[in-house]
């Protein structure tokens, strides 16, 4: 499980994240909802040790994150960030071989045959066999990241950290995109830590969601029950009717 206790942080005198305590609960989907500026890239960066804690912990399976080194830690965390850029020229499975970096040297010109079990894995898993020798530069905004997900998944590891994964794709790559990531919940058991902007993708693909405002937590739990017009109204200032159509919340976000 991945704790966090009384975790504070700022930028100067600007308060990020502020008095944080919770739990991320393994083997579930756990997304975090708010708006900008609300804290939530600030707390994923802080999970994955990009930004250093000052107050409070981040405990992982019963140990202080901060006494576990930075490569140790990447054999247990993935994430796949919002933004990603990609050398030219390099092709799908070689970004993708990047993932075992916590395992290997990064002067190592060809992966052996168990570090490359692992790429051969993530590549099955995410459904990249066709385009495994492209080069990333041909690939559409849903390919691409399905790749850089399967960099996270050669790193083998039982969570999963994504910072708005939906992002910049249309439609229907957001479906693949999400339909990729329960499976991986289900089949592989990975605990998933996503941000989404989509109030409806989060009630359909989550177990909990976590809202976030001015870096405190206002409400967490099952999308089914937290999920209303109050606390939709209290996150974001809008006012959006929410709708139960056969058992299945939906928010009117027009």
């Amino acid at each position: 499980m991945l704790n966090i206790k009384n975790l504070t942080f700022s930028y100067g005198d600007s308060i990020i994240l502020n008095n944080i305590t919770t739990g991320i609960y393994d083997g579930k989907i756990t997304t975090i909802l708010g708006a900008n500026g609300s804290g939530k890239s600030t707390l994923l960066n802080i999970l994955t040790k990009n930004l250093k804690v000052k107050y409070g912990n981040v405990i992982l399976e019963g140990k202080d994150v901060k006494y576990i080194s930075s490569k140790n830690y990447a054999k247990k965390v993935a994430i796949v960030h919002q933004k990603n850029i990609v050398p030219n020229g390099l092709t799908v499975e070689r970004l993708i071989s990047y993932g075992r970096l916590p395992y290997t040297s990064v002067f190592m010109a060809k992966l052996d045959e168990y570090n490359q079990s692992y790429v051969d894995r993530a590549i099955k898993l995410a459904d990249l066999e066709k385009i495994r020798y492209r080069e990333m530069g041909t690939l559409s905004g849903g390919q691409r990241q399905r790749v850089f997900i399967a960099m996270a998944l050669a790193q083998n590891t039982k969570y999963l950290l994504l910072d708005e994964p939906t992002t910049f794709l249309d439609v229907k790559y957001q479906i693949d995109i999400l339909r990729l990531i329960k499976r991986l919940n289900i089949d592989e058991g990975i605990t998933i830590l996503m941000v989404l902007h989509d109030i409806n993708q989060a009630i359909s693909y989550s177990d909990e969601v976590i809202g976030l405002k001015n870096g405190e937590i206002l409400f967490k739990g099952e999308a089914q029950k937290v999920i209303d017009e109050v606390n939709i109204h209290t996150l974001y200032g809008a006012n959006l009717p929410v709708y139960n159509i056969d058992g299945k919340l939906c928010v009117m976000a027009v």
